[in-house]
């Protein structure tokens, strides 16, 4: 089960990657099945410019909440661009790359949160 913070973290970041229409939002408890992370998110723009807003979104909105991505790769192609938070790493595909590489299936055994837990706080005006 994913910790309040890491949960929130998600949140902002699905909540900026949403108002820049990214699609396909899927975030996974991987801290079961990795060392790698606590958390994934995953998400697609419709093509490389799109991606490149959904990162940059992403990127300023966790900046605001004091956090700051401890590696980032890919935003000069931004066909799939990495954002290592620690606890979180977020992925911004294009839908060609998303598909290729298939990460939603590489970490199946993952638990999911629904889109709709993650989206919450935006729907509901930043109330829990």
């Amino acid at each position: 089960m994913l910790s309040d913070d890491v949960l929130g973290l998600l949140r902002t970041a699905a909540s900026a990657a949403a108002e820049r229409k990214a699609f396909h939002l899927k975030a996974m408890d991987v801290a079961s099945v990795t060392s790698l992370a606590d958390s994934f998110l995953l998400c697609s723009g419709a093509h490389a410019r799109q991606v490149a807003a959904i990162a940059d979104a992403i990127q300023r909105r966790l900046r605001d909440a004091g956090r700051r991505p401890l590696h980032v790769e890919g935003e000069r192609q931004s066909e799939w661009v990495l954002l290592d938070y620690g606890e979180i790493v977020i992925h911004v595909f294009s839908e060609e790359r998303r598909a290729y590489y298939g990460l939603d299936g590489l970490w199946g055994d993952a638990e999911t949160v629904p889109e709709e837990e993650l989206l919450f706080e935006a729907e509901s005006g930043g109330r829990a």
